[in-house]
């Protein structure tokens, strides 16, 4: 008659006598590694030398790689001491050592893929952890467009830096650095202002454009002289600061003023350089003013180009063009502009005509990117102590294409405020054009 079995009696049993040997095992464990480790199988000093050795070497996959090498050089408890003796994790030693069972498995070939880490591991990007932060940097970059013109940052210089303490304020964990990034991504870049906008347009604004570059044509073939003529911006005379750079020895740049006011010296001041650019040879005559720029002043300078340049250059010329823009001396308006050319036609015995360039469009005039440009750059950096500095630089101006620039001061006095009658205005020998008369018209000589 077989026994009855008391399983509740067997388990508990079981579990006292596991209980009781417990503290047996941990013990023999614990001797185990201790013979193991101070019998010189494994010396911690010897793996810490190498590994440090090859460490500025190593990157993250090379780096788990050489620790997962170690490991399976020890053997036995060879994750533990390699960890306790690199630093690396256990994780890390373990992943190492399957791609190294991996790569043995393929026969020594190249894994698919070099990448330190396999695809989608590492930490999560800043914009996957915080979705809201692409809304919230886009709000603060460009708050008037994205419906948001109450933004703190609305009236302040929006660099990277302030831009992330205010997501910081917000509740963003970002630094500077990723703002930058995160605004490249979101292709936004740093960015000066462009000059393109050009006020209200005329309507017959083009229509001038093909009307000027007929004509211009037209004498061009015919042989006669066509020039475009504007004032350079005033120049301030002195030892002070020209923008732009120029190559000095290192350490030595030129001394200056600070402050950039008018010097009040004998021969210093302001000066208008009044430019006259012959298009057909390419050449360009400027007269440094020192009184006011004055319609007087430009016909005077446009003279001087005639008789200096122009007329050696036309012998036969009977007609002469000029290309102006609408405003300032040579406006489309002055009276004394038109008077003045006509002092210019009767002197000369040509027929003087004029067409303007369209208001707001000055910067479309020839003389704009074929002269003056060019006087600009070979200036930069340099200060305009005096007359004869400017007079000498503008002259030294040369481009790849054979530009060639004369240049002189003229001393003459220039009063403003010179007023035309209407009995001066209609003594005028004016003859205007079909189209816009107003901007195009000509000076036929009175004698």
């Amino acid at each position: 008659m077989s026994a009855k079995v008391n399983f509740s009696t067997c388990a508990s049993t079981v579990w006292r006598t596991r209980a009781l040997l417990e503290p047996v095992r941990k013990l023999v464990k614990q001797v185990d590694l201790v013979l193991f480790y101070t019998c010189g199988v494994v010396n911690h000093k010897d793996i810490r030398r190498r590994f440090r050795s090859l460490a500025a070497f190593l990157d993250e996959r090379m780096r788990r790689l050489v620790a997962a090498a170690e490991s399976e050089a020890v053997g036995y408890g060879g994750i533990s001491a390699v960890a306790r003796a690199t630093g690396v994790s256990r994780r890390a030693i373990t992943e190492g050592m399957k791609e190294l069972n991996r790569q043995t498995a393929a026969r020594g070939t190249r894994s698919a893929s070099s990448r330190i880490r396999r695809k989608g591991a590492g930490r999560k990007r800043t914009i996957d952890r915080d979705p809201t932060l692409l809304a919230d940097l886009d709000r603060l970059v460009d708050p008037t467009t994205r419906g948001d013109p109450e933004s703190p940052l609305r009236w302040t210089c929006k660099s990277v830096r302030t831009l992330a303490e205010e997501l910081q304020r917000e509740g963003h964990a970002v630094s500077y650095q990723t703002v930058a990034e995160v605004l490249h991504a979101m292709d936004y870049s740093l960015q000066a202002n462009q000059k393109t906008l050009e006020g209200s347009q005329h309507a017959d604004r083009d229509q001038q454009f093909e009307y000027i570059n007929r004509k211009a044509q037209r004498y061009l073939k015919q042989g006669e002289p066509v020039i475009s003529v504007d004032t350079k911006k005033k120049e301030l005379v002195g030892d002070l600061k020209n923008a732009g750079r120029e190559w000095q020895p290192k350490g030595e740049p030129e001394p200056v003023r600070v402050h950039d006011f008018e010097i009040r010296e004998p021969g210093k001041g302001k000066v208008a350089p009044y430019g006259v650019y012959d298009l057909g040879r390419n050449v360009g005559w400027v007269s440094v003013g020192v009184d006011h720029d004055t319609a007087a002043f430009a016909v005077e300078s446009i003279r001087r180009w005639w008789r200096w340049m122009g007329r050696p250059s036309y012998p036969q010329a009977r007609r002469l063009l000029i290309t102006a823009d609408s405003g300032g001396s040579n406006g489309a308006r002055v009276r004394l502009w038109k008077w003045e050319l006509q002092q210019l036609a009767d002197e000369t015995g040509l027929e003087v005509s004029v067409c303007h360039f369209p208001p707001g469009t000055s910067k479309w005039n020839k003389i704009e990117h074929r002269l003056f440009s060019f006087i600009s750059q070979n200036w930069r950096g340099r200060p305009l102590i005096s007359h004869e500095v400017i007079i000498n630089l503008i002259a030294a101006t040369t481009t790849t294409t054979g530009l060639a620039v004369k240049s002189k001061l003229d001393t003459n006095v220039y009063p403003a405020g010179v007023k035309v009658s209407d009995q001066q205005m209609a003594e005028l020998q004016l003859r205007r054009d079909r189209f816009h008369g107003d901007w195009n018209y000509s000076l036929l000589p009175r004698s």
